[in-house]
């Protein structure tokens, strides 16, 4: 008789964000003549800039040609992009990443869940509370967790690493030594970030406790103050001890186009094992690559015009968080974030819980957000805000907002 992996049974609900568009749902339903302001899912609403739609209709046009047409993309992805991603994302910033240490894939989500077949169950994992749900729950699929405490909100096993106001959003070394880290700089869902030098520390930890980072980097394109890492391979020693994920869903639009890709350095290893070697091994096996076309469009991310106008896009939806930030700030609220990324992190009023502000959001602004206690315990009391609205939409849910 067949058996079914036990851990899925561990997992709590739905997933998050199908939860809150199952609310959605059954609110328009029953609401048909109001006008919802969607900003809650952190999905991009600006159409792909014209290099990249010039790169995907060439790329199609050599698809019908015998001397031109593509099959199977490499494990690794294309060299084309791949050399493209390396001197742009990383020997323009200082960090010597080879390239058959980048590996191509359809997104960062995908990478996150799936870079946990190359460790063992036994691993401890670290987590900030709040965090982005996948890190958790392809774990707790994994088997590197303990049941859910109900009274806790919390799994067992889990080493977790509070965010909250008192730390500023933070996290902290743990008493407990894990065994892999997650950390997610410019961080989603608190939009908060940390300076180059307390990255620093945190490699200087994983050396000592031989540990590794898994760091995700998505949101990298929004930073704008100095000082702050665009790569976690700015830090000294990062590569012996740090998996960096990237997308080209947030800074280039690639939310339904379907790019992004993983760095694992050759040096780092354990007992002498290579997890580089791993990963290939897994990705020629398992492979979860973008086709031929997806990935000329890729390139085209990183032509001049391409990153003029990804420039332009990013800087679109950071004058939103602006907006957003200043505008709930003049009403009394308390919000964080929306300064290095294009999430706020909005502190509910009158002690109301996180999907008590919700609901309360959802019908009387008809504006969505996204529960921060979906996050982790420590995201109770907190909303999270996206800015990739458009302007005129941004502006309509703050003056709702306001009336309320």
């Amino acid at each position: 008789m067949f058996r079914i992996n036990d851990n899925y049974l561990k997992l709590q609900g739905s997933y998050l964000f199908s939860r809150v568009g199952e609310k959605v749902r059954a609110y328009s339903e029953a609401h048909p003549d109001r006008e919802i302001i969607r900003l809650g899912i952190g999905d991009v609403t600006l159409p792909l800039a014209a290099p990249v739609i010039s790169a995907l209709h060439g790329a199609v046009d050599e698809m019908a040609c015998r001397d031109t047409f593509r099959g199977y993309a490499p494990d690794r992805g294309y060299e084309f992009l791949r050399s493209a991603i390396r001197k742009h994302d990383f020997l323009a910033r200082g960090a010597e990443i080879c390239i058959d240490e980048i590996f191509v894939s359809d997104g960062a989500k995908s990478d996150s869940g799936n870079i946990g077949d190359i460790f063992s169950e036994q691993n401890r994992i670290a987590v900030c509370d709040p965090v982005y749900p996948v890190y958790l729950d392809t774990n707790v699929m994994a088997g590197r967790t303990g049941v859910y405490d109900p009274s806790t909100g919390r799994y067992g096993g889990v080493v977790y690493l509070p965010c909250t106001e008192e730390n500023g959003f933070v996290p902290q070394f743990p008493e407990e030594e894990p065994d892999i880290i997650y950390l997610c700089f410019p961080n989603n869902p608190t939009g908060m970030t940390i300076p180059k030098s307390e990255l620093q520390k945190w490699v200087d930890y994983a050396l000592r406790i031989g540990a590794v980072i898994i760091y995700d980097a998505a949101y990298e394109a929004y930073i704008r103050e100095d000082g702050i890492a665009r790569t976690i391979y700015e830090c000294d020693g990062a590569e012996r001890c740090a998996i960096e994920l990237r997308s080209f869903s947030k800074n280039a639009g690639f939310t339904g186009t379907r790019l992004g890709y993983t760095v694992i350095p050759k040096r780092l290893k354990c007992g002498g094992v290579s997890l580089n070697a791993l990963w290939a091994r897994r990705q020629g096996t398992k492979f979860n690559g973008a086709p031929y076309i997806v990935q000329r469009a890729g390139e085209a991310v990183y032509s001049e015009q391409g990153r003029a106008k990804t420039a332009e896009q990013v800087e679109y939806y950071m004058q939103n968080a602006r907006m957003i930030r200043e505008g709930l700030k003049d009403a009394g609220y308390t919000v964080y974030g929306g300064v290095n990324a294009p999430y706020l992190w909005w502190k509910t009023p009158d002690s109301m819980t996180s999907w008590e502000f919700f609901d309360h959001l959802l019908e009387k602004a008809n504006v969505v957000g996204t529960p921060g206690s979906g996050f982790g315990p420590c995201g109770e009391h907190f909303l999270r805000l996206t800015a990739f609205g458009s302007h005129e939409n941004t502006r309509k849910a703050l003056e709702r907002i306001k009336a309320l």
